[in-house]
């Protein structure tokens, strides 16, 4: 589990965009494929997206690096999950070929673009307006054809639902019942909740109109926008 405050760009210049490609196949076989990710769709779509496009500029020497990295200092801080962490959250989605999904609290849009090129009909759901644009930027730049919506991160996105399943890319204490209505019948929903030592990955499936759930492993994120806990007059 990764202490996601110790994770600090550095000034070090950018290393040559050909060495990219090599860092990006060591990542993912020191980080993905030892952490049992055995979707294959998972793994080539890892090695065909460029990550280093979709961090800070003082960040793309670290882009392939196992920890998460800022790519807003907010408040609130935002940052992008280590590779290690969005593979597995995708890969317990369960996600069928060509499904629906949607990643809540995109950031800066990596894992809308992993998820699309994987061969899923992805969007992405970005409440920072800043994030959002550099998203949708890289995205098509980078001609990968996924879509960014801005809104509200703990609202989802209804009119484009039902989805077959839903990651969220970062902690939240408890999932919204609006966006359990946003799965659809055996879909899935992915999120680290908790926090601190004790945060796990969990995963609820939807059943009819019952949802079942279970952890499924130690994870920790930077918590989303709009989903931290509010606190209230203690007497």
């Amino acid at each position: 589990m990764t202490d996601i405050s110790l994770t600090k760009p550095s000034n070090t210049p950018a290393r040559p965009v050909q060495t990219y490609a090599v860092q990006r196949t060591n990542m993912v076989d020191s980080q993905v494929r030892p952490s049992d990710i055995t979707d294959r769709r998972i793994i080539r779509a890892m090695l065909a997206v460029p990550r280093e496009e979709f961090v800070p500029l003082q960040a793309k020497p670290i882009a392939y690096m196992d920890n998460p990295i800022v790519i807003d200092r907010g408040p609130p801080l935002r940052a992008l999950p280590e590779p290690r962490l969005l593979a597995k959250l995708i890969q317990l989605a369960e996600i069928p070929d060509g499904g629906r999904v949607l990643e809540v609290g995109c950031g800066t849009g990596y894992g809308t673009a992993v998820l699309t090129a994987m061969g899923c009909k992805a969007c992405g759901l970005e409440e920072n307006t800043d994030l959002a644009k550099q998203a949708t930027d890289t995205l098509a730049r980078t001609g990968i054809a996924a879509d960014i919506k801005t809104g509200a991160l703990v609202t989802g996105l209804a009119a484009d639902g039902p989805f077959d399943a839903i990651i969220l890319g970062g902690g939240v204490p408890t999932i919204p019942a609006i966006l359990f209505d946003q799965l659809k019948n055996g879909a899935r929903i992915v999120a680290v909740t908790g926090s601190g030592p004790g945060s796990k990955a969990r995963v609820w499936t939807r059943t009819g109109t019952t949802f079942s759930s279970r952890d499924a492993f130690d994870a920790a994120a930077a918590v989303l926008p709009g989903f931290e806990v509010k606190r209230g007059f203690v007497f």
